[in-house]
C-alpha cells in the first residue's frame, strides 16, 4: 500500500489532463463537457457523469436550454485527484480502493452525489462497505484513514469517517491489551493467580499514532482513556508523539502549532504519578516556557515535577529565562514554584496513596519524606550555588528558594554555607543589614569542622556570624576533649563566652557592640589555638601509650602515665599567655589553607 499518494501535485492543465485520462476516456466520440476542479480541466462525456453523479445531473439540467458545456465544480474535497477518481467510477474504469484513497471517496461521492438514489452500487455505498468492513478491522488502515482525514474535515467528521476510525483504534487497542493482561496470568508457588510483572511498553500503535495532526491525536487518546487504556501506553505515546512533533524541529518562540502540541500534551497526561518520566516532563516545561504557554499548562507541569522532585538533577532544574535582558540567567521563579509544590505535597503523600491507579501495582510508593527532603535539601543548595554568581539574582529571591524547605530538611549547613559564601563573593556591595539576614540562614552548629574552620576565617561574614562560628568550634573541640578523656576534670566554660546567636545588648551602642564583638572574636581564637595544641598533644599521648602498652605491662608504665596525663591537663587548667601565642599562630596557619577553597 502507498501511504505517500495523495501529496500535493502541480494543478492539471489541458495538456496534463489530457495524457492522464486519454486512456479511459471515449476516444471516439467527441467530448460535450468540460469540468473545472481546483485548477484542472477535464473534457468529458455528460451521459456517463448524469447517470452516476446527482450534483452534476442538476447543474446540466438547470442549464439545458443554453446548452452548457463547461461547469466548474468549486471546493471539491481532495481536489482534482478525487474527482479523476470519480470521473473514472463514472465511466465504470476499474481501480482499487485502499486505505489512501477511501476517506476521499467517501466525502467526493457525498459531495457530487453519488448515492443509490441515481445508480445501483454506487461509488458511496462502496467506499462506506469498504470503510466498515475492511479498514475498521484493521488498526493500522484506521490511522492512515485519519491521516487521510485532516484535508478533508469538516466534511470527513459530518460523514462520521473520523469518528468510526477513532473508535475502532480506541477499542482495538483496548481489547489487544486486555489479551495481553490474560496471557500474563500465572498461578504462584502457593495457587495463587497473579499477574506476571509486564514487560516495557510494546503497543504497536505507540509509534504509529505520531503521523497524525495534534488535533486528531488528542482525540484518539481521549478516546483510548475512556476506553481504559493503561496509563503507562498512553504516557509511552505522549512521550513518542513529542518526540516526533517538537524535539525533531527547532523550537521557536513564534510556532502558534508547537506551542499547541505542548499544551495538547500536558492536557493528556494520565493523572497516574510515576507513568510521565521526570526527564520528560523538564523538557515539556522548557518548551512551555519558551513558547509562552498557558499558566495552567506550566502549573501542571510544575507540580507534577514537584511530586518526584527528590529524583531530579541538577541539570534538570537550571531551566534558563526566555525573558527580558534584565531578568536572570536562569527562571529561578519556576523552581521556586515547583519546590513550594514538593514541600506541599511530602505532607500529603499518605492521602495520595488512596487515588494510585491498578496499574501502579509494581510503582514505587511514597518516598518516606525524610529520604527525600534530604535529598532535595542537597539539590537546592547545590542550585543555590550555581545561581548565585548571577548579578541580577535578588536576594529576596535567593532567600525564597532557600528557605522553602522546612528546617529539618538539612542535617548538614556545609552546602548552603558555600553557595551563600558564592552569593556574597559575587554581590559584594551588599549592605551589612542584608548579610546578617542572608546568614541567618545557616545555622552553623551543623557545619562540618573544615566549613567551620573555612567560615572563621571568611572576611566577607558578618562579624556575628563569625563569633557564632568560633563559638561552636570551641564547644567541638571541649566535646572532643572530654569525649577522649572523660574522667577528667574540663572545668565549664567561663561567664564571657556566653553567646546569644550574636545578639547584643539594646543598651550598648553600635560602636560599643562592634568592639564587644571583636574582643570576643580575638578571644575565641585565642582559646580555640590553645584547645587544638591540649588536643594534638593528647593524641600524640595516645600513640606513645599504645607503644609503650605493647612493650610493656608492668604497672611502672601505668604510673609514669598516670603523671604525664596528670601533667597535661594541670597546664591546661594553667595556660600562660607565652605558651599560646606560638600554637595559635599555627592554628591561623592551619585554617588559612582552606579560606579561599570555595
Amino acid at each position: 500500500m502507498d501511504k505517500h499518494h495523495h501529496h500535493h501535485q502541480m494543478p492539471l492543465t489541458k495538456s496534463a489532463s489530457r495524457q492522464r485520462y486519454n486512456e479511459w476516456v471515449f476516444r471516439d466520440v467527441p467530448s460535450d463537457i468540460t469540468i473545472e476542479v481546483d485548477g484542472g480541466i477535464f473534457s468529458l462525456h455528460k451521459f456517463p457523469l448524469v447517470s452516476r453523479s446527482g450534483r452534476i445531473r442538476r447543474l446540466v439540467a438547470e442549464h439545458r436550454d443554453s446548452d452548457i458545456s463547461r461547469i466548474e465544480l468549486v471546493s471539491l474535497p481532495g481536489g482534482s485527484e478525487s474527482f479523476e477518481l470519480a470521473a473514472k467510477f463514472c465511466y465504470g474504469v476499474n481501480f482499487e480502493i485502499t486505505s489512501a484513497n477511501v476517506a476521499q471517496l467517501c466525502c467526493v461521492s457525498e459531495y457530487l452525489e453519488m448515492s443509490e438514489d441515481y445508480s445501483k452500487n454506487n461509488l458511496g455505498s462502496r467506499a462506506e462497505e469498504y470503510l466498515d468492513s475492511i479498514v475498521c478491522k484493521n488498526l493500522e488502515m484506521c490511522v492512515e484513514v485519519l491521516r487521510q482525514c485532516e484535508n478533508l474535515l469538516p466534511l470527513a467528521d459530518e460523514l462520521k469517517i473520523v469518528g468510526r476510525c477513532i473508535d475502532a483504534v480506541a477499542s482495538k487497542a483496548c481489547v489487544e491489551q486486555i489479551a495481553s493482561s490474560f496471557s500474563r496470568l500465572e498461578y504462584s508457588s502457593s495457587g495463587r493467580l497473579h499477574m506476571s510483572k509486564q514487560a516495557n511498553c510494546e503497543d504497536w500503535w505507540i509509534e504509529d499514532l505520531s503521523v497524525l495532526r495534534i488535533d486528531l491525536y488528542q482525540r484518539v487518546i481521549t478516546a483510548m482513556k475512556f476506553r481504559g487504556v493503561r496509563p503507562e501506553s498512553i504516557a509511552a505515546s505522549l512521550v513518542s508523539y513529542a518526540q516526533k512533533k517538537l524535539i525533531q524541529k527547532p523550537v521557536s518562540g513564534s510556532n502558534v502549532q508547537e506551542k499547541l502540541v505542548v499544551e495538547t500534551i500536558v492536557s493528556l497526561m494520565p493523572v497516574e504519578k510515576f507513568v510521565i518520566p521526570l526527564s520528560f516532563l523538564f523538557g515539556l516545561l522548557r518548551s512551555a516556557v519558551m513558547l509562552d504557554c498557558t499558566a495552567a499548562c506550566r502549573l501542571d507541569l510544575e507540580r507534577r515535577i514537584g511530586s518526584q522532585l527528590d529524583i531530579a538533577t541538577l541539570d534538570d532544574i537550571l531551566i534558563p529565562s526566555f525573558r527580558h535582558a534584565g531578568d536572570t540567567l536562569f527562571d529561578v521563579d519556576t523552581v521556586h514554584r515547583i519546590l513550594v509544590n514538593f514541600s506541599q505535597q511530602e505532607g500529603d503523600s499518605d492521602d495520595d496513596m488512596e487515588d494510585v491507579s491498578v496499574f501502579e501495582s509494581d510503582s514505587p510508593t511514597a518516598t518516606p519524606s525524610q529520604t527525600a527532603l534530604f535529598k532535595v535539601s542537597k539539590l537546592v543548595d547545590n542550585y543555590l550555588a550555581e545561581i548565585a554568581p548571577d548579578a541580577n539574582l535578588k536576594l529576596n529571591k535567593f532567600i525564597a528558594v532557600a528557605e522553602t524547605l522546612p528546617a529539618h530538611a538539612r542535617t548538614v549547613h556545609d552546602s548552603l554555607y558555600r553557595a551563600i559564601d558564592v552569593y556574597l563573593k559575587a554581590h559584594q556591595g551588599l549592605s551589612d543589614p542584608d548579610k546578617r539576614r542572608l546568614c541567618k540562614l545557616i545555622d552553623f552548629q551543623k557545619l562540618s569542622q573544615e566549613a567551620g574552620a573555612h567560615a572563621a576565617q571568611n572576611e566577607r561574614l558578618p562579624l556575628q556570624s563569625i563569633v557564632q562560628v568560633l563559638y561552636f568550634e570551641q564547644l567541638r573541640l571541649r566535646s572532643a576533649l572530654f569525649c577522649s578523656y572523660p574522667d577528667d576534670d574540663i572545668k565549664p566554660m567561663h561567664q564571657s563566652w556566653r553567646i546569644n546567636s550574636g545578639a547584643l545588648s539594646a543598651a550598648m551602642s553600635p560602636k560599643d557592640n562592634y568592639a564587644s564583638l571583636r574582643r570576643e572574636n580575638r578571644e575565641l581564637k585565642l582559646e580555640l589555638a590553645r584547645m587544638r595544641m591540649r588536643l594534638n598533644d593528647l593524641e600524640k599521648d595516645h600513640v606513645c601509650m599504645k607503644r609503650d602498652m605493647q612493650k610493656s605491662s608492668s604497672r611502672r608504665f601505668m604510673k609514669s602515665f598516670s603523671k604525664r596525663i596528670g601533667k597535661k591537663f594541670n597546664i591546661f587548667g594553667h595556660s600562660s599567655s607565652r605558651e599560646s601565642t606560638s600554637p595559635s599562630r599555627h592554628s591561623e596557619r592551619t585554617d588559612s589553607k582552606i579560606t579561599d577553597r570555595t
